[in-house]
């Protein structure tokens, strides 16, 4: 038989947790229906950017090269998310860990190179 007394503290946690992100978001919008805050007209409900009116339909497609570029940073910012705890602890985890982790930047790096060649870091 399973001891389920021992996740009453995470499922309070998650009830606290749930109640106040709820408060959070529910409650100023209550509030500010309550004092008269709340008060939409035509000019408070138009698009802007940066103080400035929209001046491209906002559904326009951005070139493939900003998604690459994106790709690229989130791969690279995982590697040293990989990279770091690993080379606290390398002394200690013996030569299996050391040939996975050069396996590991080897696929990064002709990751990066194949990407390289294909002009994707190419900026016009």
């Amino acid at each position: 038989m399973v001891d389920l007394s021992q996740y009453l503290p995470i499922l309070m946690f998650l009830g606290v947790a749930l109640a106040l992100s709820t408060a959070f978001v529910f409650l100023p919008m209550l509030v500010a229906r309550l004092t008269g805050a709340h008060k939409p007209n035509e000019q408070k409900l138009s698009e802007y950017e940066c103080g400035f009116p929209a001046f491209e339909d906002p559904r326009s497609q951005f070139d493939v090269r900003f998604y690459l570029v994106a790709i690229l940073f989130i791969i690279f910012d995982l590697e040293a998310a990989f990279l770091y705890p690993w080379a606290v602890s390398v002394f200690s985890l013996g030569w299996t860990a050391w040939i996975s982790m050069m396996i590991f930047i080897g696929e990064l790096a002709l990751g990066l190179v194949y990407a390289w060649k294909k002009g994707a870091l190419d900026w016009e």
